[in-house]
């Protein structure tokens, strides 16, 4: 019950108050446009029934912009798709709640195959098949003013994400030989076969592109490389002979005084005798 419990508890945020601000004006910045343009061609009863899908993905757009289902693509085909299936589930089922759970249904599964993977995609559908009289009545028309919205929340996202230093949109990666040859290679590490081969074996949705994902995990391991190095247990390293170097002594006194005495660590010490480092000897 205990783990249960736990499991409600949030983690907390890796991000600070600052980008906290930055991506909630920037995602009223794009409601308020992309709301704006549709009242003005559309009415403002075809912009309210619209409203709450972009809202959901302007969470996605300005604060978790990195993210797989954030990209240009994902908006613009998955709102095309929603809208797409939500009409022909209309013309199948009509404005019922079966309708509605076999579009989210049939979209899901179309998204993922063209991966553009949106979750507020499913909104467009739901909202288009519930509005009989303002959505439903202009047919193929409403690919309008649904495409307008995601067209203006883009831009504004575009812009507004660069302006305020975050990089929108996620690079595409570079080829494979690029990757190997421009990323150091790190001491019994992975490369990007291995990570492939864990996603597969995960095989389930992971909102982080694989280039994140990397990055991420070859700083996790050079942090713990770096944490092994540092947090030697000098008192242990001291005990283990008498020996130790001073900042007089020259690398080539190291390495006799570690053949010598058939260690890998040798401490340095300073004038009070105090530890100020250790040189080691990795395999």
């Amino acid at each position: 019950m205990k783990t249960l419990l736990r499991s409600f508890i949030p983690h907390s945020l890796n991000t600070r108050p600052a980008e906290w601000s930055r991506a909630a004006l920037g995602a009223c910045l794009g409601i308020f446009l992309s709301a704006l343009l549709s009242r003005q061609l559309f009415g403002i009863d075809v912009t309210l029934h619209l409203l709450g899908p972009i809202g959901a993905s302007a969470v996605l757009l300005f604060a978790v912009s990195t993210g797989a289902l954030a990209q240009p693509w994902s908006i613009i085909g998955s709102y095309l798709i929603s809208a797409l299936v939500a009409l022909l589930c209309i013309q199948l089922f009509g404005n019922t709640i079966s309708a509605a759970s076999i579009a989210v249904c049939s979209a899901i599964v179309i998204m993922c195959i063209c991966r553009c993977l949106h979750p507020p995609g499913a909104a467009v559908a739901i909202s288009i098949i519930t509005s009989k009289t303002e959505l439903c009545a202009l047919g193929l028309q409403v690919l309008f003013p649904v495409m307008l919205n995601a067209a203006c929340l883009l831009i504004t996202a575009l812009i507004y994400n660069n302006l305020t230093l975050v990089r929108y949109p996620k690079p595409h990666a570079r080829a494979e030989s690029d990757t190997q040859t421009s990323t150091p290679p790190v001491h019994s590490g992975f490369n990007s076969e291995d990570l492939e081969k864990a996603l597969d074996d995960v095989g389930a949705f992971v909102d982080v592109s694989r280039e994140d994902l990397q990055a991420i995990l070859h700083k996790t391991q050079a942090n713990a490389q770096h944490r092994h190095r540092t947090d030697i247990d000098t008192a242990r390293t001291i005990a283990r002979g008498t020996q130790s170097l001073s900042l007089e002594h020259s690398v080539a006194d190291a390495m006799k005084m570690l053949a010598n005495q058939g260690g890998k660590y040798l401490s340095v010490l300073d004038g009070d005798r105090k530890v100020i480092g250790i040189i080691s000897l990795l395999d």
